[in-house]
C-alpha cells in the first residue's frame, strides 16, 4: 500500500476505532463462559463477552499490506481467508484483597454477555472491588454501563492511566460514560503497582494511556497484553502488518515486536483478550515472526 492510501486509510478509520471499535465490525453474540486456574494464591477467570468476523477488506487489519497476502498466513494457519476472527475477553483476579476485573467488554447493549460470564466465575458485579482498564475503545469499556447506562460496578474503583483518562474525556460520544464513572475513576502513571501482585505497564502506541497489566504471585506471573495484539494469527505472523485501531501506529507496531520478542524469550504466560477464548497461552518464535500456543495452565475450568 502506498504511504497516502496509508494516511487515507488511517484517517478515515481513526475516529471511530477511537469511540468504539466495535462498530467497524460486527460482534456477535457467544454463550457465557469462565476458566479458570490459579496463579500462585491469586485465582485467574477469563471471562467471554462476544466475538467479531472482520472482513479481509484491507480497512482495518493490515492496512499496510494486500488482502491476498492476508489471506495467505490465515489459511496457511488453517483459518478462512475471507475473515479475521477475533474474541471480546476479560479477566478476573481473585487476590486475598481484591476481586479485579480487567477490562468490561462491549456491555449488554451491543451483545456482552461478560456479566453472565462473571456469575459462572461466582462473582456479581457488586463483589468487584477494581475495575482496571487497559484502554478506552468500547469494546474493553462499554462494559462499565449497565443496560439502563448506571454504573455496571458500583462499589468498584475504576483504574486506568491519566491519559487515557483524559482522552475519554475529551471524546463527545463517551460523555455519557464518563459521567457514570466519574465519581468511581482513580487514575495512575504507567508502570505503577495498583495493589499487591498488580503492576501496569505501559505499551505504547495504541491509544495515549494504553497499559498491559502484570499480575504475579508466589513466583506465577501473567501478562495481560490489552490491545498490543488483535489476531492470534495475523498479528503475530505478520507484528509490522498495521491495524487501523492503533493511534500511533509507527509506536504501536514498534511496541508489538518488542512484546512479542521478550515474552517469546522468557517464556511469559500470557491473556490476550482479543485471541480465541480463553485468550491464555504462550508467544513462540516462528521463522520471522511468531506463534500463538494456546494453553490453559493446570487446574484451569470454571468456577472460583
Amino acid at each position: 500500500m502506498s504511504s497516502k492510501r496509508l494516511v487515507a486509510a488511517l484517517l478515515m478509520t481513526a475516529a471511530l476505532a477511537a469511540v468504539h471499535p466495535a462498530a467497524a465490525q460486527s460482534p456477535v453474540a457467544v454463550a457465557p463462559e469462565a476458566k479458570g486456574f490459579a496463579l500462585g494464591a491469586f485465582t485467574v477467570t477469563a471471562l467471554r463477552d462476544a466475538d467479531f468476523q472482520a472482513p479481509n477488506n484491507g480497512k482495518v487489519f493490515a492496512i499496510n499490506a494486500s488482502t491476498d497476502d492476508v489471506a495467505k498466513v490465515l489459511t496457511q494457519a488453517g483459518a478462512p481467508g475471507d475473515a479475521i476472527h477475533l474474541s471480546v475477553d476479560g479477566l478476573l483476579v481473585r487476590t486475598p484483597d481484591h476481586l479485579a476485573l480487567l477490562d468490561t467488554g462491549l456491555g449488554p447493549k451491543a451483545k456482552g454477555v461478560l456479566i453472565q460470564s462473571l456469575a459462572l466465575a461466582g462473582a456479581t458485579p457488586a463483589d468487584v472491588t477494581d475495575v482496571l482498564i487497559t484502554h478506552g475503545h468500547g469494546d474493553h469499556v462499554g462494559g462499565l454501563l449497565d443496560a439502563d447506562g448506571r454504573s455496571a460496578f458500583p462499589k468498584a474503583v475504576i483504574r486506568m492511566a491519566s491519559a487515557e483518562w483524559a482522552s475519554l474525556r475529551g471524546q463527545a460520544p463517551m460523555k455519557a460514560l464518563v459521567e457514570a464513572i466519574a465519581p468511581q475513576v482513580q487514575t495512575f502513571e504507567p508502570d505503577a503497582t495498583l495493589f499487591p501482585g498488580v503492576k501496569a505497564i505501559a505499551i505504547k502506541g495504541h491509544t495515549p494511556g494504553h497499559v498491559g497489566y502484570e499480575i504475579t504471585s508466589e513466583g506465577r506471573t501473567l501478562l495481560d497484553i490489552g490491545d498490543t495484539a488483535h489476531s492470534s494469527i495475523v498479528s503475530l505472523a505478520r507484528p509490522d502488518w498495521v491495524i487501523a485501531f492503533d493511534g500511533d501506529a509507527p509506536v504501536a507496531t514498534a511496541s508489538r515486536q518488542a512484546l512479542l520478542k521478550q515474552t517469546s524469550a522468557d517464556h511469559t504466560l500470557i491473556f490476550a483478550p482479543h485471541f480465541p477464548f480463553p485468550g491464555l497461552g504462550e508467544i513462540e518464535t516462528a521463522g520471522a515472526g511468531f506463534h500463538w500456543r494456546a494453553d490453559v495452565p493446570a487446574h484451569a475450568g470454571a468456577g472460583h
